[in-house]
Parts: structure tokens; sequence; C-alpha cells
């Protein structure tokens, strides 16, 4: 997933630089929330493995 939203973040980038705005915009706005997708996922089972791994050890 941060792999599509790497490329979109370019797609972004090259559309603008190209002058194609709404496709800029377009693209720029699927990179983030592709991101934030990531990172709420990331944060989520970086918790859950604390977590489990606690319960694990004890």
């Amino acid at each position: 997933m941060l792999k599509l939203a790497l490329f979109f973040a370019i797609v972004a980038v090259i559309a603008a630089l190209l002058g194609f705005t709404g496709v800029a915009a377009g693209a720029a706005a699927i990179a983030k929330i592709l991101f934030f997708i990531f990172l709420v996922l990331c944060i989520a089972f970086l918790l859950l493995g604390v977590f489990v791994a606690k319960k694990i050890v004890d």
C-alpha cells in the first residue's frame, strides 16, 4: 500500500510539472489517502504486536 501511495505521489508531481492540474490534484489526493491508511494500519499492528507479545511472555 505504501508503494501505491508513493506511485500516486510521483504521478502527481509529474502531472503538476506538465500542467495537468486536475490529474495532479486527483493523484495527490489518492496518495494522501493511501498514506494515511498505511499509517493507521502500521500503528494498529505495532500496538497489537506489543500487547500480544506481552500476553505471550507473561
